[in-house]
């Protein structure tokens, strides 16, 4: 044969290989296209779809929490929506009727601040009316700029009919909440100290309070004995020498509304006398501060004259230090401590909420003399006019002067702040709205609900709502701002009581508001209402907390919408929830229908850098999200999201974007291949029975039906990163590893419609159809794009789908796992053997490759299993099985011998296996045995076990 023949021939059989066809294969540029996906997604209305392919099954309801509407999304919003459409997605595969209900928080000081830099202050530079709307109308530009976002990233809900809690039917909705709150006792007014912010001019929800470190005035001040014969008395020494008692404080200002000095009834004091400048006193010290206190003031020496419980104190009188008409009862209470300061705690009712409760067992007048800018009042015993942290050094000065300052340093300390301002919030009293904790048991209530009720996950919420729940104050849910919803209430001018008529009253505002909005309300009188009797009755303008509006959701949302139901299965949010939409939620449902408002609570991380660091812009660690989106294509992102643990922290950087976006690669490139040699098979008549598929076929279908197990067990359980590793790892170990480069042969160079090419196409089918499903939560644009690629599929959207039933063969025919995972082994030790034979030049590739083994009676039974299948199995040209005998190389793989030489024969030139029958047959020159058959002949037969 000459070479020109050769050639020709070469030309010639090559021609009739089964190569992947081109018009499967998937294109590119992934990012680029999932935009118009999405417009082709929305036309066809795919969220009714998918709602229609599940009328009538059991419901599965994933209720948003609503992200306020101000700003552009961030990492940490992509985690939380594709965490929820995940869910939502997997749920529906399941065959949950899954509906997703997408919302947003809409009122409150974020916005009205946004609106006030365009159009100035209300009451100055427009009227409240309308400060409300260009409010209104600023909310939904907002929710606009981030549903597009939403919806960018692959999130699949009734995008075109969100729940917003400024909808006029939500916000009737809110105030009939509110009602039923009140009906049920829990709603109480209170002179109370809340946290108020000075620059919001309102109080704040215990969510919107952050810590950050502050600079401070710590004081030790003198409050003097009145009478030291009633003091002796109690003591039974001779007490003759001036005494004070001494408070620490980190407040300065607050002094000016002290009411009285706290002890502890079982804790020890004692009275010592020093030798301080302006001469010998004593002083009133915690036994156990003595020595630390004395130290502070720089005194060289204390003498003990007594030691006494707190107790004996109770009722002492004490002269205010400042004030000389002001004299302060000693109390009890069980909030002192001797773990640092003096172990006698200043206390003013009107600033601190261990205050005011002590301060109601003694009746002490709940006293605040601040105004909410900052500023003392008029009406202030002191620095009336005065700003309170321009007061603070006055203070100081004027306690010296009296010798009442004994200390006074600058610490740094651990602050509550306002988390819109950053600035440092205070505890002020002021009348405001409260849900009572404890009058009609909604504490005890909640913790039996998170208890007994609520699944948590990770295991470690369930810890943290409870501490909150059993340690937080009565909920104060008035506020004094414009945006919001009213808190409709009318109270009567002297006896401060509700009107008897409340709850029909507050039903009344409820229907108004719901044709009109909440100006329903802020634009009428109580004459509209109360008739004669207004002029009895004032009403109440204040707002209601924004965390009341969302924590009301299930009443106005899940309890409202036809397609919800209440409670719901889950609610999903970052961690911070837990003293915010988790409790406020927890806390109004409990109130009203004595049980929680969701089954489950499920709680991710937050987003940060590969050092832990919070990703800010003044960090200059700031990702901005199209730049991910550029890098990784929503899927990529959503990838991201999956393969992290979200029960921790979650990292972000450059070098973890790669990673995922090379886990990304792999899959893609496994659904390409598994697509591409599907190429002109049809399972309606092309598709064997599984009991009639060759050996290694069945078994990795065997494989794909556990790794679907372990994926399905994985999003039941909301493991995400498992389901993602398990995807992985069937690409990389299972197809990519073994499976698929074994099969090339037979697809590539089998007949087309032949057994041997039909009984793998025929598991690629039953794989394909099943992987497209396992990804399609996570990988949803990937997913969907190879849906209509499988042969024969003729359900448009993967999302209506079911999982797929994989079939496996039955047990008589089927190798058993362990013997697949014997061959795997015996195939990884042999690779080394020829590796080493390559790298000797005693071969070329694989297929250039003779492989003798010398295998142990229980290797042998199962090489023997597969007969002339081994060489496929193994990618060489020959393989034979011999009695083991110190024969060949030790492998790592105790019982096998091998010995890999050059296989005798010619190289087909249409195979590439290397054969003695190549060149023997002179009408196919060139050809082996098989390939004959594959290119003549009705293709080749290969052995099923």
């Amino acid at each position: 044969m000459s070479d020109k023949q050769t050639s020709e021939n070469v030309v010639d059989y090559k021609a009739t290989l089964n190569l992947p066809g081109t018009e499967f294969a998937m294109k590119a540029n992934l990012a680029v296209r999932e935009e118009k996906w999405i417009e082709q997604w929305y036309a066809d209305n795919i969220y009714q779809q998918i709602r229609n392919s599940r009328i009538g099954k059991k419901k599965y309801v994933l209720h948003d929490g609503p992200p306020y509407a101000n700003g552009t999304l961030h990492l940490g919003h992509v985690v939380n929506k594709v965490l929820k459409d995940i869910i939502v997605k997997s749920k529906t595969l399941e065959g949950f009727d899954a509906p997703y209900v997408p919302g947003w928080d809409c009122h409150g000081l974020p916005i009205e601040l946004k609106v006030e830099e365009k159009v100035g202050k209300v009451g100055v530079n427009i009227d409240a009316s309308s400060f409300r709307k260009a409010c209104r109308e600023y909310a939904y530009t907002q929710i606009d700029i981030q549903k597009k976002d939403f919806i960018r990233m692959g999130v699949v809900g009734d995008w075109d009919n969100p729940y917003l809690t400024m909808n006029f039917k939500q916000e009737a909705d809110i105030v009939r909440t509110l009602g039923e709150i009140q009906k049920a006792g829990h709603i109480q007014p209170g002179l109370k100290p809340v946290n108020w912010c000075m620059d919001c001019g309102s109080a704040l929800a215990e969510a919107e309070v952050e810590y950050e470190d502050k600079k401070s005035d710590a004081i030790d001040v003198g409050f003097g004995v009145v009478d030291l014969k009633d003091l002796s008395a109690r003591l039974g020494v001779e007490v003759t020498t001036a005494t004070d008692v001494v408070i620490w404080t980190t407040t300065p200002w607050t002094l000016a509304a002290n009411q009285a000095v706290s002890f502890h009834a079982e804790l020890e004091y004692q009275l010592v006398q020093v030798q301080a400048e302006h001469g010998v006193h004593n002083l009133i010290l915690a036994k156990d501060l003595v020595a630390s206190a004395c130290e502070r003031y720089k005194l060289e020496s204390f003498t003990v004259l007594a030691e006494f419980a707190g107790q004996v104190l109770e009722n002492l009188s004490l002269q205010h230090p400042l004030i000389a008409e002001r004299q302060v009862p000693a109390i009890l209470g069980e909030h002192v401590t001797a773990t640092s300061g003096t172990g006698a705690v200043h206390t003013a009712p009107g600033h601190g909420v261990d205050d005011y409760k002590v301060g109601l067992q003694y009746q002490l007048a709940v006293d605040n003399p601040v105004g909410g800018n900052g500023v003392y009042l008029a009406t202030s015993p002191l620095f009336a006019g005065v700003h309170i942290y321009k007061a603070n050094p006055q203070v100081i000065e004027a306690l010296g002067a009296v010798n009442k300052l004994w200390a006074h340093q600058v610490i740094v300390h651990s602050y509550p702040h306002c988390w819109r301002h950053k600035t440092p919030i205070i505890f002020r009293a002021t009348p405001q709205w409260f849900i009572s904790m404890d009058a009609q048991n909604l504490r005890q209530q909640a913790l039996n609900a998170i208890e007994n009720d609520i699944q948590f996950v990770p295991d470690w919420g369930k810890n943290r709502i409870e501490s909150m729940i059993d340690g937080r104050p009565d909920w104060c849910i008035s506020r004094q701002r414009t945006w919001g919803v009213p808190i409709p209430f009318f109270v009567h001018k002297d006896s401060n009581e509700l009107h008897p008529r409340t709850s029909e009253l507050l039903e009344e505002v409820a229907k108004l508001i719901e044709v009109e909005g909440i100006d329903a309300w802020f634009n009428r009188e109580a004459k509209d209402f109360l008739g004669d009797d207004a002029e009895h009755y004032n009403c109440v303008r204040d707002t209601l907390d924004v965390w009341f509006d969302s924590g009301t959701t299930h009443y106005g949302v899940l309890r409202q919408r036809p397609e919800l139901q209440e409670p719901a299965d889950l609610y999903l949010e970052g961690s911070d929830q837990h003293r915010g939409w988790f409790q406020s939620s927890l806390l109004t449902s409990v109130a009203i229908n004595g049980k929680a408002p969701y089954k489950a609570l499920l709680t991710h991380g937050f987003t940060v850098d590969d050092k832990g660091r919070k990703l800010s812009k003044s960090l200059g660690n700031f990702i901005p999200l199209d730049d991910i989106i550029k890098q990784l294509g929503a899927d990529g992102l959503r990838l991201y999201v999956a393969s992290s643990d979200y029960r921790y922290e979650i990292a972000a950087s450059k070098e973890i974007f790669s990673r995922v976006s090379d886990s990304y690669r792999r899959i893609r490139n496994t659904l390409r291949f598994l697509l591409a040699n599907l190429n002109g098979f049809k399972p309606s008549t092309d598709a064997l029975k599984v009991d009639e598929l060759i050996a290694i076929d069945q078994y990795i279908l065997q494989r794909a039906s556990e790794v679907q197990k372990t994926i399905q067990a994985a999003y039941a359980d909301m493991n995400f990163h498992q389901v993602c590793s398990t995807l992985t790892g069937f690409c990389i170990n299972d197809l990519g590893g073994f499976y698929l480069d074994i099969i090339k042969d037979r697809q590539y160079t089998s007949k087309a419609d032949s057994q041997a090419r039909h009984s793998a196409q025929t598991a690629l089918y039953h794989i394909v159809q099943a992987f497209v499903r396992w990804m399609s939560p996570i990988l949803s644009f990937t997913a969907q794009e190879a849906w209509p690629l499988i042969p024969e599929q003729n359900e448009a959207y993967v999302f209506t789908a079911h999982w797929y039933d994989i079939p496996v063969a039955s047990q008589e025919n089927l190798l058993s796992e362990a013997d697949w995972q014997t061959l795997i082994q015996v195939k990884s030790a042999i690779n080394k053997q020829i590796e080493a034979a390559r790298n000797a030049k005693l071969i070329g590739s694989n297929l250039s490759a003779k492989v003798e083994l010398w295998a142990s009676a229980d290797l042998q039974k199962v090489l023997n299993q597969l007969g002339d299948e081994l060489r496929f199995v193994l990618i060489t040209s020959t393989a034979v099985v011999y009695d083991a005998a110190d024969e060949g190389e030790a492998t790592d793989l105790e019982g096998l011998r091998v010995r890999v030489s050059a296989a005798e024969g010619e190289k087909c030139v249409r195979c590439w296996h290397v054969l003695p029958d190549v060149n023997s047959h002179a009408t196919h020159p060139g050809l082996c045995g098989r390939c004959i058959i594959n290119v003549t002949g009705s293709g080749e037969v290969r052995k099923y076990a």
